[in-house]
């Protein structure tokens, strides 16, 4: 949706059409750009998602930052690669196995893992991951340690993936009832509009 000539407007997300500073850097150096700032702002991982998405090679570079072993440079480069993910979901495809990957690991950032989830539960992911997949969004909800919003991606993307597998929507929902009352407002939030649906989907 084309708002005002300024901009697009998908997935309630509005990303700006390419300005005049944008349009004339001809190569920007991501990862030099990602760790400048002694302050990682939206205004900066937006530019540098915009930057990103304009080709497939720029993509990769984001990706490459976001994989790093580098702490800084994957927390900021999270960012960009779940906006880039929401604007053009198609430069993801070929990463869904390092995203998957990214969900075992114990060394990185909670952004990494929040942006992993965030964007796995977004997209359609092949059935090659699904197991790993679950095991990972499982332990993530059963864990009173995982953060909040990790939590709530984690039971959105296990929603999604009980279309396929329906014998987890009993553990699912039990996980949820179970939880409730002591979880945060975004597990409350998510768990009650899941729990909604599957009420609606029961014969």
């Amino acid at each position: 949706m084309r708002l005002g000539g300024i901009g697009f407007l998908k997935n309630n997300m509005l990303f700006q059409s390419p300005g005049p500073e944008l349009r004339n850097i001809t190569r920007m150096d991501i990862k030099e750009e990602l760790l400048k700032q002694k302050i990682h702002f939206k205004a900066d991982a937006m530019r540098i998602t915009e930057y990103a998405c304009s080709s497939a090679k720029r993509f990769k570079e984001l990706m490459n930052c976001f994989l790093s072993n580098e702490y800084r440079l994957a927390q900021r480069a999270a960012w960009s690669v779940s906006w880039a993910a929401r604007s053009k979901p198609g430069l993801v495809n070929p990463y869904i196995k390092d995203l998957v990957a990214q969900l075992q690991r114990t060394d990185v950032h909670n952004a990494v893992i929040r942006n992993s989830v965030r964007i796995l539960e977004d997209i359609e992911i092949p059935e090659e991951f699904h197991a790993d997949v679950m095991n990972a969004c499982f332990m993530f909800v059963e864990n009173p340690t995982t953060p909040a919003a990790i939590k709530a991606f984690s039971l959105t993307t296990l929603f999604n993936l009980s279309k396929f597998y329906p014998e987890i929507k009993s553990e699912l929902k039990l996980i949820i009832q179970e939880r409730m009352d002591n979880e945060t407002a975004a597990f409350k939030s998510r768990g009650k509009k899941i729990l909604g649906i599957m009420m609606k989907q029961q014969p």
